[in-house]
């Protein structure tokens, strides 16, 4: 039973980024952010993705109903999984699961003659903060907690793929011209990054204690948003920078942004299951993320403190280091 939850998770994910892929017409699926999405008596749907919204399924899911915030009701037949995260879920009495009910982080009702024919799989936020209090990081790392660890990274990891897609598609030139600066100034770029987060830690702390007072929380935000910008530049930087070089490792010449930061992040996902080893790499990537973001001024400029743009010859349009004065 331990399993069925990392595979839900997988199942889950799949279905995510399937979503995304293909369009709903295609597919028969479903993907509502913050409506009611129902599926009427005699109706039939592939996947149902809702994103604090109420699903109401009294036709048949042929495959998995995935909610994360809401509420999840069944009198019909889901034909895989019913997950939800942070979610209402209740089964009328007509309802059939064939595969696996999941709930993290919410409720769950079963009424008299609903059936589910996989596993029951409740995880309570209360279940959690007590084995992470109770036991500390010894709870925090028991087997018993994996499941809920490998689901999490899995759903920050689709959100991260549908940020560097954007990104990466919106502002090309900028990513690429930002990954060569860390090729040749890393360890400069690393030190402003060092720099720029202990510095930003601090106001957010000074705007933390503010808000004590009306004026902090529009300190507040402000700093929380300019720090998701930079944090966001960064980050899709430094999965095609990975990507690049792995494509390269196996005699790829070239690769495309979108690409690039994809292939990156898929290689950062699989180290972040490793305890210790992928917290220190995701720290060292968000250190190097701030600093390129902000010494290069989010692709536009060779350095922050340095005047005017400057054309780069291989990307038309995007900066490169100033040329110097003849003798």
């Amino acid at each position: 039973m331990t399993n069925k939850p990392l595979r839900i998770g997988f199942v889950a994910l799949l279905v995510l980024s399937a979503a995304c892929v293909v369009t709903a017409q295609d597919r028969g699926d479903r993907v509502v952010y913050k409506d009611t999405i129902v599926v009427a008596a005699g109706e039939t749907r592939e996947n149902i993705i809702a994103f604090g919204s109420d699903v109401v399924v009294e036709g048949t899911v042929k495959k998995t109903v995935l909610a994360i915030g809401g509420s999840i009701t069944v009198s019909g037949t889901v034909g895989e999984a019913v997950v939800g995260i942070g979610s209402r879920i209740k089964l009328l009495p007509q309802a059939k699961i064939d595969g696996d009910l999941v709930m993290i982080g919410g409720s769950v009702a079963k009424e008299p003659g609903s059936s589910v024919g996989g596993d029951t799989v409740s995880i309570k936020v209360g279940d959690l903060t007590g084995k992470f209090f109770g036991q500390g990081f010894a709870g925090l790392f028991s087997l018993a907690f994996w499941p809920l660890l490998i689901i999490l990274k899995l759903v920050n990891a689709f959100i991260w793929l549908l940020v560097a897609i954007v990104v990466a598609a919106l502002f090309p030139r900028q990513v690429v011209f930002a990954s060569g600066r860390i090729r040749r100034q890393f360890w400069p770029i690393f030190g402003t990054g060092f720099l720029a987060l202990v510095i930003f830690t601090v106001f957010v702390a000074f705007a933390a204690v503010l808000c004590l007072v009306l004026i902090g929380i529009p300190i507040l935000l402000s700093l929380v948003l300019a720090g998701m910008v930079v944090k966001i530049f960064g980050k899709v930087v430094i999965f095609f920078l990975i990507g690049e070089s792995l494509a390269q490792a196996f005699n790829r010449k070239s690769v495309t942004p979108v690409g690039g930061a994809l292939l990156g992040l898929f290689l950062l996902t699989l180290i972040s299951f490793a305890p210790f080893l992928g917290f220190l790499v995701s720290t060292a990537m968000n250190i190097l993320g701030w600093g390129v973001a902000l010494r290069t001024k989010f692709g536009t400029h060779e350095n922050w403190f340095q005047r005017g743009p400057h054309v780069h010859p291989a990307y038309p349009g995007t900066p490169a280091p100033p040329t110097p004065p003849a003798a």
